[in-house]
């Protein structure tokens, strides 16, 4: 069987190969035309939208990572403005603090200054009515002694002499 293909081979006629070739030619400008110009265009078509994919996916990432730039920046802002807030918190807390004792400081010492005039003001009372106590228990025995009563102006001289030697020996003492 191989001795016939090799002596059929050689029997090919002129025609036989311009008609396989022609067809040949007619096939492949028909492929080209038919096949090959759509298969290319899809190929472009589907290259173009990977690489727009690609692209976007560049531009979606580098989006994203500055939004996270973004919102990191962000928290450290607010964290720094966090630990501001509760700085400024703990400075107003110790101003309050100095305010209510210094005003704590200045109302015990009012409180200190108003017992001490108070104080005073009860000793010279006292002291008046004893003086008026006294000027009385005076004038009681004097009464006895002289047997006989004073009239008012009597009374008066006679309290206020003995005033004024009271005075001054209860100062000294």
């Amino acid at each position: 069987m191989a001795g016939i293909l090799v002596l059929g081979a050689g029997k090919l006629a002129l025609g036989d190969m311009l008609f396989i070739l022609i067809s040949f030619i007619l096939l492949t400008l028909a492929v080209k035309k038919y096949a090959w110009g759509p298969v290319t265009k899809m190929m472009d078509a589907r290259s173009d939208k990977i690489t727009g994919d690609l692209d976007y996916a560049d531009q979606e990432r580098a989006r994203a990572d500055k939004l996270a730039k973004e919102r990191e920046e962000a928290l450290k802002n607010s964290r720094a403005e966090a630990i501001e807030i509760v700085n400024k918190a703990k400075e107003n807390g110790d101003d309050q603090k100095k305010s209510i004792v210094a005003q704590a400081h200045s109302d015990a010492e009012g409180v200190r200054q108003k017992a001490k005039t108070d104080a005073e003001k009860a000793k010279q009372d006292a002291m008046s009515e004893a003086q008026n106590d006294i000027a009385n228990l005076s004038l009681e025995i004097a009464s006895k002694v002289i047997s006989k009563e004073l009239n008012a102006d009597d009374q008066k001289s006679l309290i206020d002499s003995y005033i004024k030697e009271l005075t001054p020996n209860n100062e000294t003492k």
